[in-house]
């Protein structure tokens, strides 16, 4: 999992917090997440290490004794076998439960407050342990808190795209596409699936939003659910999926577009979608598609991917 190196830090030595925004995408750093991981952190032999981690995210909600100890060991329950095993410098991690620990963020400080010495003590820390000064450290907590909300809400990552050029209505959303190529090069066929949010058809402030999107790049091929919601990104395995485009049909006709808006925290347009609808206008809109991807191809030699970068109409 990728661990930025950046992030705010609160001093109660001789331990250091460390609080960062990360956001993780599908199939390259794990599964597609968003949130905030709080790090415990001294010296260790002359050089700063996480004790502990507690990962504070959407799905991920979890935390790490030890994550950089190699020398860590892990015990088993003895009606699980009872031998312990090396952690393999990536730590113990257990999970928390969010039916019962409730918001991680206030999980991990109030657990913070009350077991810290145990915790490192667990995570082969026992000097620092014991050199803790826990009036210091209930006394950081709240400005630890109060960094980790703020930057929950405020950094996440979420994108807006174009609508695109070719729309098709079905019922309670729309699909369209576009033929995009980023700065970079990068590019090809964008799907997009719209609804309007906040307010019926007839109300001035309706707003159309992007409930999905598929992304058919020739380099990094991959989808959001809820891009401008939640924003989890996952990126296709091209060596299972040699063809997104094809992908994309096969979930659509396989009537999998409910349950992937329900996934993107949009349950109510989910619930209102006609799957039947949606099935009458797949031929000619899969028909469409199919064409704009051969254009990228005489274009470009890369499906869906026009000669020029293609303006983010939608940032303005």
């Amino acid at each position: 999992m990728a661990q930025p190196s950046q992030g705010t830090r609160i001093s109660a030595a001789p331990i250091t917090f460390i609080v960062r925004h990360e956001l993780w995408d599908g199939n390259i750093q794990d599964h597609a997440d968003q949130g905030v991981s709080i790090d415990v952190a001294a010296d260790v032999m002359g050089r700063e290490t996480a004790l502990l981690r507690f990962n504070c995210f959407d799905i991920e909600r979890s935390y790490i004794y030890g994550p950089e100890n190699p020398n860590l060991k892990i015990a088993a329950p003895a009606m699980l076998g009872g031998e312990d095993r090396q952690s393999a410098g990536t730590g113990a991690l257990y999970r928390m439960d969010p039916v019962v620990d409730g918001n991680p963020i206030g999980w991990t400080v109030r657990t913070l407050a009350a077991k810290l010495p145990k915790m490192l003590d667990r995570a082969g820390y026992k000097a620092i342990a014991q050199a803790a000064d826990m009036d210091a450290v209930r006394a950081a907590l709240p400005e630890v808190e109060a960094c980790a909300r703020q930057l929950f809400a405020s950094r996440r990552n979420t994108v807006k795209h174009n609508r695109g050029t070719d729309i098709f209505e079905a019922g309670a959303i729309r699909f369209g596409l576009e033929m995009r190529r980023l700065p970079i090069g990068d590019g090809g066929l964008a799907i997009h699936v719209l609804g309007d949010i906040g307010g019926s058809t007839r109300k001035s402030y309706v707003e159309e939003t992007e409930l999905l999107a598929f992304d058919c790049f020739w380099d990094g091929a991959h989808y959001h659910y809820g891009p401008r919601n939640k924003n989890h990104r996952i990126y296709w395995d091209m060596t299972l999926v040699e063809q997104p485009l094809d992908w994309v049909f096969e979930q659509l006709e396989g009537r999998k577009l409910a349950a992937m808006l329900d996934r993107a925290g949009y349950p109510g347009i989910a619930a209102d979608v006609d799957l039947d609808t949606v099935a009458a206008v797949l031929p000619a809109m899969k028909k469409r598609a199919y064409e704009m991807w051969s254009e990228g191809e005489r274009l470009t030699g890369h499906g869906g991917l026009p000669l020029d970068p293609t303006p983010n109409l939608a940032a303005d």
